[in-house]
């Protein structure tokens, strides 16, 4: 690791001694250093450029992109620790124009007396418009060093003005084997963590924990405490004790956020690529996070249309009555029709010429606008129709030889003959490109008068 700074051997203590024992463990154990953190080696590591910035407190507004207990909230009391100002917090949940707008006025007096100032907005993609837009001049004129904490994607939920003026650092869940490090780190402290307490753990237990915690440093740290209280001073973790604390955990899970569509784009090109396996999982990680099931029934099949099409008819049926059948069940025992149809769409031959065919007529329906319908397939139920020439020339196709009339269009005289529908070589489209590319012959030649 990096030789620690003069400002990290200073550095403040940012909670008052004599309130630890009333803050939780997580709270306690917050990294006083960057040699402290866990995970975000990206960032962090020594040499990278954002630690030496940090290091020489040299620091930047930046919008702070991760999910939850991944150190957002800790990076920006470090940057305000290293750059030796003052640090000031704020939630869009629970601050509105009037607390930013006083905020800021106390940050620009300090700024007149020679002092910056961090100031951290948690939640800030709840912020609107106008509410993102009262930091702008601010950071434009340095009153303020701007970071903001996010756990959606800054492109969809912050504006273009507020983006321009702020570097955008991704932040990434913390591993298990990283969030075990920092839970031994808590067992052994005396000062902040358990270390007075003498608890017992196996290693492969603290692991289970970590794992537990899915990425959460602060949730594992809780996890961490509840079993520490369960257990008594002096005594051991045991596997029975961690039943009880880890028994009704949830897994990350976003139901209209990034995550969210991120998972649903997953299980969608798992079932095009053909991997039954890998889109299984995605749709169990999906309906664990608690996604609407009718919502999966109606995506999949869409696949069952669009990625499946002609190669294989079953598909949709199949996709239909899944869906059917999990109305009538729910869950869980309606999940496994689900289950069962994501493996077949992804085992099944797939095929999207008839969604490119839809699409192609469609650009062409927008190009060449509202075309006469041709006189020979026109409507004629009138006698003043057939007498306008509604129909005339229009050949029965099954009073001719073979059942297919091939030398009369049906297109608008101005596009003249389009192809849009090009079947695949795989699955049924394979006997129906057969059957295609010979009528499609066929009708070419009556054209040219060469039948």
């Amino acid at each position: 690791m990096s030789r620690r700074s003069p400002r990290e051997e200073r550095t403040p203590d940012l909670l008052a001694p004599d309130q630890d024992h009333l803050r939780p463990l997580a709270e306690r154990m917050r990294p006083r250093t960057l040699d402290e953190m866990v995970g975000q080696r990206r960032l962090l590591a020594p040499n990278t450029a954002l630690r030496k910035g940090i290091e020489a407190g040299h620091v930047h507004s930046m919008v702070l992109w991760g999910p939850p207990g991944c150190g957002k909230t800790t990076l920006a009391l470090l940057l305000a620790q290293y750059a030796e100002a003052e640090f000031q917090a704020i939630s869009a949940v629970l601050s509105g124009l009037p607390q930013v707008r006083e905020v800021l006025a106390e940050a620009a007096q300090r700024f007149a007396a020679g002092r910056r100032t961090v100031l951290f907005v948690d939640e800030v993609h709840r912020f609107n418009k106008v509410q993102q837009d009262a930091f702008l001049p601010h950071i434009e004129r340095g009153t303020i060093i701007f970071v903001g904490a996010t756990t959606e994607n800054p492109s969809f939920e912050l504006n273009s003005a507020l983006l321009s003026r702020c570097r955008v650092h991704v932040m990434e869940a913390v591993s298990a084997d990283d969030i075990a490090v920092a839970l031994r780190r808590a067992l052994l402290d005396t000062e902040r963590g358990l270390g007075d307490r003498h608890l017992q753990i196996d290693d492969d237990l603290l692991h289970l924990i970590a794992t537990a915690a899915d990425g959460d440093v602060r949730r594992a740290l809780t996890f961490l405490e509840i079993a520490a209280d369960l257990a008594g001073e002096g005594g051991a973790i045991t596997e029975a004790t961690l039943q009880q604390v880890l028994a009704d955990r949830t897994r990350r899970f976003d139901k209209g956020g990034e995550q969210f569509y991120d998972q649903i784009s997953a299980l969608h090109k798992c079932v095009r690529s053909s991997n039954p396996d890998a889109a299984l999982y995605w749709l169990a990680r999906m309906l664990d996070g608690g996604v609407d099931p009718s919502y999966l029934a109606r995506r999949l099949t869409r696949m069952a249309v669009e990625d499946i099409g002609l190669a294989d008819p079953r598909a949709l049926q199949m996709a239909i009555e899944a869906w059917d059948t999990y109305d009538r069940l729910g869950s869980p025992e309606g999940d496994l029709a689900l289950a069962q149809l994501t493996l077949y769409l992804a085992t099944t031959a797939k095929s999207n010429a008839g969604y490119a065919a839809f699409n192609a007529a469609r650009a062409d329906v927008g190009e060449y606008g509202t075309l006469e319908v041709p006189m020979h397939i026109r409507n004629a139920p009138t006698k003043l129709m057939k007498q306008l020439g509604y129909g005339k020339g229009y050949q029965y196709d099954h009073d001719v030889e073979g059942g297919i009339a091939l030398g009369q269009t049906g297109f608008p005289d101005a596009m003249g003959e389009r192809v849009y529908y090009r079947p695949v070589e795989r699955g049924l489209e394979i006997r129906l490109k057969e059957k295609l590319d010979a009528l499609r012959e066929a009708r070419e030649r009556a054209r040219e008068g060469n039948p």
